[in-house]
């Protein structure tokens, strides 16, 4: 079937490439079952390889990861939660 190459970004395996045995859904997430040569079969959900469907949040968006965290977000957020506090 080929080959697969982990894209996940906090995959420990990330950038390796694995033998493909099978592809498989797994309660409804699409699967594929690798080789390893010296652990032996394990499965990883089809978006976290290079058989991803174009545009997966995975895959690097214009060479870049996704953003994963927002600071100005996380700010907005707790100067809500520090209002909510001086209500009480």
């Amino acid at each position: 079937m080929g080959s697969a190459e982990i894209t996940h970004p906090f995959d420990p395996l990330r950038g390796h490439q694995f033998v493909v045995l099978k592809v498989r859904k797994v309660s409804g997430v699409e699967t594929l079952s690798l080789r390893h040569a010296e652990r032996g079969s394990f499965a990883v959900p089809r978006e976290w390889t290079d058989w991803a469907p174009p545009g997966t949040p995975s895959e690097p968006i214009n060479g870049q990861q996704p953003v994963l965290f927002d600071v100005a977000g996380a700010l907005a957020l707790s100067e809500v939660v520090c209002s909510l506090k001086r209500k009480k």
